[in-house]
């Protein structure tokens, strides 16, 4: 995320939110996950982050992002009942956590925090405890932003650690 040509806003961030997510899951090796099953919640990511949607529908792309990984380990399906709607749950509860952190928007905040909420999530469905570095994350983006930056507001702005 750190690199000038990831943009500050921008589906490119739930891209990474998804990739994050599911190389994370395979690393750790509980869940079983495989490159066919990240290659499938990235396709799909694709399919729904969509620029600017945002704000002209309420949903950020990083929540279906986070949303297709639960799905393809799921196995959710629209014929499917407690599968999708774990996924659905799953969605409404990053949305939520998004829309604490709107004013303006930042998607580079957006991917931290829903991945931080993400985490915790993967521990109550998948019993799967992932390592939480989100602490120690000190964002040097905040000239970058486009409509500019919450500074203070955010919990990534100022801090001198990486």
């Amino acid at each position: 995320m750190d690199l000038n040509s990831i943009p500050m806003l921008g589906c490119e961030n739930a891209w990474i939110t998804a990739g994050a997510l599911m190389a994370a899951l395979k690393n750790e090796g509980t869940a079983k996950v495989t490159n066919e099953q990240i290659d499938e919640a990235l396709n799909r990511t694709k399919k729904q982050a969509i620029g600017g949607y945002c704000g002209l529908t309420g949903v950020c792309g990083i929540a279906p992002a986070i949303g297709a990984c639960f799905s393809v380990i799921f196995g959710a399906t629209c014929s499917k009942d407690r599968e999708t709607a774990t996924t659905m749950r799953i969605v409404a509860r990053i949305l939520g956590t998004i829309a604490n952190e709107t004013g303006p928007c930042c998607c580079k905040n957006f991917v931290r925090k829903s991945l931080v909420e993400a985490t915790k999530i993967v521990k109550e469905q998948l019993c799967v405890s992932l390592p939480l570095v989100n602490e120690n994350i000190a964002c040097k983006h905040s000239d970058r932003h486009p409509h500019g930056c919450r500074k203070e507001k955010c919990s990534y702005f100022g801090k001198d650690t990486i």
